[in-house]
């Protein structure tokens, strides 16, 4: 590719990030350049975020229906897994699962919901608090 014809298709990212490109130069030496993206990219990356939205309202919705803790709503708010959670709060996996129970999840002392939302950076009023 040369140097002129590097795609410069807006995107999600287009104001926070470029990527690197090499292409070659008018003398056909390889180097450098920044891309904004190409509307493939962009594509992908725009079915990417639908998808995590809409994981995000399916545990936001469970919340409010009673089905689910507020846990797995912010884990999925914040782009995170339960491997990711467990190594920011130090619970098992198997223990993270078991908060995802509304009844676990009202039982559980302040001291470990103030890991959650130390992980989830919120309060812990307002991970106690949370209804959907």
């Amino acid at each position: 590719m040369k140097k002129e014809d590097i795609p410069q298709d807006p995107s999600a990212l287009t104001n926070v990030s470029r990527e690197v490109v090499y292409v070659k130069d008018k003398d056909g030496k390889y180097v450098t350049d920044l891309s904004t993206g190409w509307e493939v990219k962009a594509d992908a990356l725009d079915n990417a975020w639908d998808e995590i939205k809409e994981r995000v309202e399916e545990a936001r919705k469970a919340v409010q229906n009673g089905e689910i803790s507020p846990v797995k709503y912010f884990m999925e708010l914040k782009l995170m897994d339960i491997a990711l959670l467990s190594s920011y709060t130090g619970f098992w996996k198997f223990n993270i699962k078991r908060h995802f129970k509304p009844d676990v999840f009202s039982s559980l002392s302040d001291d470990k919901l103030h890991k959650y939302a130390k992980a989830f950076d919120i309060s812990l009023e307002e991970l106690k608090k949370f209804k959907g």
